[in-house]
């Protein structure tokens, strides 16, 4: 018998890539699901086969399937691109919101954790506040005014270059959300 696949699943689909970098952060939330390692490894495998299916949803309506309606959407606009935004809730991160933006046809083009909009954003007034799923890109760029993105070395992960009490850092996010800070440079 096939098990469905909605928000339980997808969380453990984005703490899949998160593994590699924050192990610990990564299993204490799967406790707090109760959820297993093989059940986040299924997850991943089902959510990676999906766009290969020719009976599964493409672009915004995966996302859609697998998450229900947005909580939000609306129009946005860079440069000469205009997109739409999507924002779900999930459960296992309440102040933040997955974030799907899409072109008008329907295909996506970028997805991440972002902050939900009248949620705090956390003092980050050291390096010993950065710690594993405590900000989202966003909120290191608010906090280091010469923060600078970088691209990340797999699916998911973006990384962000940052000075502070004269040293250089890299902080490393997956799907928006901190992982690790290494440095200094």
């Amino acid at each position: 018998m096939a098990i469905g696949f909605a928000r339980f699943e997808f969380q453990l689909v984005l703490m899949w890539r998160m593994l590699d970098l924050a192990p610990g952060r990564v299993e204490d939330a799967l406790k707090e699901l109760g959820a297993t390692r093989a059940q986040m490894r299924e997850a991943h495998r089902r959510w990676v086969s999906m766009p290969y299916s020719k009976t599964a949803p493409k672009g915004i309506a995966r996302y859609r399937m697998v998450l229900g309606p947005p909580g939000e959407t609306g129009p946005r606009t860079f440069g000469d691109l205009d997109c739409t935004y999507s924002l779900w809730e999930l459960p296992l991160w309440p102040d933040l919101r997955f974030e799907v933006l899409t072109a008008p046809d329907g295909s996506t083009w970028h997805h991440w954790l972002v902050r939900a909009e009248g949620s705090p954003t956390p003092k980050l007034n050291g390096l010993d506040d950065l710690t594993p799923w405590s900000c989202v890109i966003s909120d290191l760029g608010e906090r280091f005014e010469n923060a600078r993105h970088v691209e990340g070395d797999a699916p998911g992960h973006w990384g962000v270059e940052f000075s502070t009490e004269g040293h250089d850092y890299q902080a490393r996010f997956v799907h928006g959300l901190l992982q690790l800070v290494q440095g200094p440079r």
